[in-house]
């Protein structure tokens, strides 16, 4: 029996980043239960990726291969994936709170009779109150839309949770004496219910694979400010290879920024090598979001904004006076 069983994505034949987050948590709880943790994989050609998941040094790669498993089909991942954690049996069973997670977990939970808690922050072992007594797995998360956190402890085995990214440092390469085991899913074409007829590639805000991000809050005063945001941004993409506008929940709230912009508990966690705050007086919720930053500047005209208590650099002043200025400064550099 693995204590702790992880759910790996795999794209392009490599494991993604998420899928790198979760091996690290997987590997800390597994050690605070003195236990095994091991990997699933779920496709039609998995030996590259198996092997890429083995060198992280989890105890075993479950290799679930199928034809019918080569591209993402939620019935067919279901049934392949409920097959899988019957047989192996895992106390502790993590996905990542990506579209399949968010897919799978509720309707596997509901399978395996048990709870799932979605979007964690943060994972943990209760240490139990007595002698023998099975430790549960704490997960916190964020709730009331942001405003608070709370820590859930849940019966039911497996304990299942996703996770949300870029809230855990990725895991490093590891001197391995796992092993590799194949599973082959009894399926076929008959268990599925729901058909993909045509895969669209949509244009998604990534905030998370940005080098650089220039955000806005309520100090911009409306959504005209953000132009001037976009000015920052076009002078400074001629020095950085990914620069993006985020905004603060303030800005989403009043429709001046679409909600795939915002940054912070409810929007996205994010760690860019440079995070530019504009008008963003710094509430916990949006901290949590970016305090990660490599360089943090803040803008603001409020000397006493929280921001400034996190920044690297401050500048005290109207953006519509600096921000023109710096844009100038920059071309004349670039």
């Amino acid at each position: 029996m693995s204590e702790v069983l992880i759910l790996g994505e795999v794209r392009e034949g490599s494991l993604n980043l998420r899928t790198l987050e979760l091996l690290n948590i997987g590997k800390n709880l597994a050690k605070d239960l003195d236990g095994e943790f091991s990997v699933v994989l779920i496709g039609d050609e998995l030996p590259a990726a198996a092997s890429e998941a083995l060198s992280y040094g989890p105890n075993k790669v479950f290799k679930v291969e199928h034809a019918l498993l080569n591209n993402f089909n939620a019935d067919l991942w279901l049934e392949s994936l409920q097959q899988t954690v019957k047989q192996i049996n895992p106390k502790i069973f993590l996905m990542s709170h990506s579209f399949i997670g968010m897919d799978l977990g509720p309707r596997l939970a509901c399978r395996l009779d048990t709870r799932l808690t979605t979007d964690c922050i943060d994972l943990s072992i209760n240490p139990g109150n007595g002698p023998g007594e099975d430790s549960l797995l704490l997960r916190t998360k964020p709730v009331s839309g942001g405003n608070a956190i709370s820590v859930f402890k849940c019966p039911g085995v497996p304990q299942m949770a996703t996770m949300r990214g870029n809230v855990i440092k990725p895991a490093e390469a590891a001197e391995s004496q796992g092993e590799i085991v194949d599973i082959v899913p009894k399926i076929d074409e008959s268990i599925i219910r729901v058909e993909s007829l045509e895969i669209v590639k949509e244009d998604i805000i990534a905030l998370d694979k940005a080098d650089v991000v220039i955000a806005g809050g309520a100090g911009l005063g409306d959504e005209d400010g953000f132009e001037i945001l976009e000015d920052l941004t076009r002078v400074l993409n001629k020095s950085f290879n990914n620069v993006m506008i985020g905004c603060s929940r303030v800005a989403v709230d009043k429709g001046w920024v679409s909600p795939d912009h915002q940054v912070g508990l409810t929007g996205t966690i994010i760690s860019p090598d440079i995070y530019i705050a504009v008008g963003i007086s710094g509430a916990i919720q949006h901290l949590v979001g970016m305090v990660q930053s490599k360089k943090i500047i803040a803008i603001n005209s409020d000397s006493g904004c929280n921001m400034f208590k996190v920044a690297d650099y401050g500048i005290v002043e109207d953006y519509e006076t600096i921000i023109p200025l710096l844009v100038k400064k920059l071309e004349e550099l670039s």
